[in-house]
C-alpha cells in the first residue's frame, strides 16, 4: 500500500511518517519520493501503520497510472533499479552489440537485410536476456508497490 503525507517542518524539527517495525525491529516501508510537498511511502501488505504524530496527516493513495509514472520518475529507488537493469545488460552485451542487433533486426523486418547463419539465434538470445532483465526490474518496482 502506498500512503501520502506532507512532512511537518518548523524551525526546530521535521516530523515524518512513523513506519511499522518487523519482528527484528527493522523498518517496514520505504519512502519512495516527494513530489511538490507530498511524500509517498510504500508499506508492504500485512504491515500496519502505527499511530502517527499529530502534526502529519497520512492517507492511503489510489495509484493512477499518471501518479505511478510521476513517482517512478521522482524515486531514487526506481533510478537505482533502472541503473541496475542497464548494468546487468552491459555485463553481457556492449552498446555496439545492441546497435548491431537493432540494425540487422530492423533491416530484416523491412526486407532490406537477410540475416546470415547464426544471426537470428544471436538476436533471439539477446532479446531473451534483455527481457529477463526487464522482468527483474518490473519485479523490483512491484516490490515497492509500483
Amino acid at each position: 500500500m502506498i500512503y501520502s503525507y506532507q512532512k511537518h517542518i518548523d524551525s526546530l524539527r521535521t516530523v515524518e511518517i512513523k513506519l511499522p517495525e518487523g519482528a527484528n525491529h527493522q523498518t517496514l516501508g520505504t519512502e519512495l519520493a516527494t513530489i511538490s510537498d507530498t511524500t509517498y511511502v510504500f508499506v508492504p501488505s500485512g504491515a500496519v501503520l502505527p499511530e502517527q504524530p499529530i502534526e502529519i496527516d497520512v492517507a492511503p493513495v489510489t495509484l493512477t497510472d499518471a501518479l505511478r509514472e510521476q513517482i517512478k520518475a521522482a524515486s531514487s529507488h526506481v533510478w537505482l533499479i533502472d541503473d541496475q537493469i542497464k548494468a546487468k545488460i552491459r555485463d553481457q552485451y556492449e552498446a555496439e552489440d545492441e546497435m548491431y542487433f537493432a540494425r540487422i533486426s530492423i533491416g530484416a523486418l523491412t526486407g532490406q537485410y537477410v540475416m546470415e547463419a547464426g544471426e537470428a539465434e544471436k538476436v533471439a538470445a539477446y532479446g531473451a536476456y534483455v527481457e529477463s532483465v526487464r522482468q527483474w526490474g518490473r519485479e523490483q518496482r512491484a516490490a515497492l508497490g509500483l
